[in-house]
């Protein structure tokens, strides 16, 4: 059966485990084509490319990259437009994520941290823009609920963060009216892997600390993400909190 997204192409920075490859089988069940990009996780990503291409065949393709090397990035673009013959949606997702207490901040933690979540995202919506344009397409960006309160130790990735809510509204007066630009902020969504802060008591705290008294899936941010891309025409230059409430009540 055909839907409204069928044959329309996204391509998803950092797409092939956790939240990204939540995000990537929701939209893919919709009947959009995407271009998963990863940087490290090419078992991850080779194995959800051949789950989705067995659903839908040649639907599904992926592309390998470090973000910190901004020569590549308009070849992300390039090589997704070559392949699928259009781009509808840019979702940065990808993410580095770790602590950085002030007086051991160093200037490699400053420049994986930022690069990722802030320069990244804009070289990408650079290069994507003329696409974009073609087909009146979106970007979503995925921030975080603590832009407003850092999280104490987390000093650059709170920035970067932050400066991602200002590059999602920045962008959206820039590529008005063709292009619709957003951001979904995820509070407590799965937990981070192989961190001994998240210990047991730290996350009853923090279900403690949430209206709905639980974390959120994957699928809760993926959800939010399909909203704004299609479902929300008369949107641009929003942040769609999807934290259970967390944020009203720290």
């Amino acid at each position: 059966m055909d839907t409204p997204q069928q044959n329309k192409v996204v391509l998803i920075t950092g797409g092939a485990k956790r939240v990204g490859a939540a995000i990537c089988r929701l939209l893919h069940a919709d009947g959009i084509n995407l271009m998963i990009h990863y940087r490290s996780s090419a078992d991850e990503a080779r194995a959800l490319q051949a789950e989705l291409n067995l659903q839908r065949p040649d639907s599904v393709a992926i592309i390998q990259g470090d973000l910190l090397n901004l020569g590549i990035l308009p070849q992300l673009i390039k090589e997704t437009v070559q392949h699928f013959g259009r781009l509808d949606a840019l979702i940065n997702n990808a993410s580095s994520y770790y602590p950085s207490e002030l007086g051991t901040i160093s200037e490699s933690q400053w420049e994986d941290l930022m690069g990722s979540n802030l320069k990244a995202p804009l070289f990408l919506a650079q290069a994507a823009a003329p696409a974009l344009r073609k087909t009146r397409g979106t970007i979503i960006n995925i921030t975080d609920m603590h832009v407003e309160r850092p999280k104490k130790g987390y000093i650059v990735y709170s920035v970067a963060k932050a400066g991602l809510v200002t590059l999602t509204k920045s962008l959206a007066h820039e590529l008005a009216p063709a292009v619709r630009v957003n951001a979904v902020a995820p509070g407590p969504v799965l937990w981070p892997e192989d961190n001994p802060q998240f210990d047991e008591v730290y996350r009853q705290r923090v279900i403690s600390q949430t209206l709905l008294k639980r974390i959120g899936e994957g699928d809760d941010v993926a959800k939010a993400v399909r909203f704004l891309l299609q479902d929300a025409p008369f949107i641009t230059g929003h942040v769609l909190a999807v934290d259970g409430g967390r944020s009203l009540n720290l």
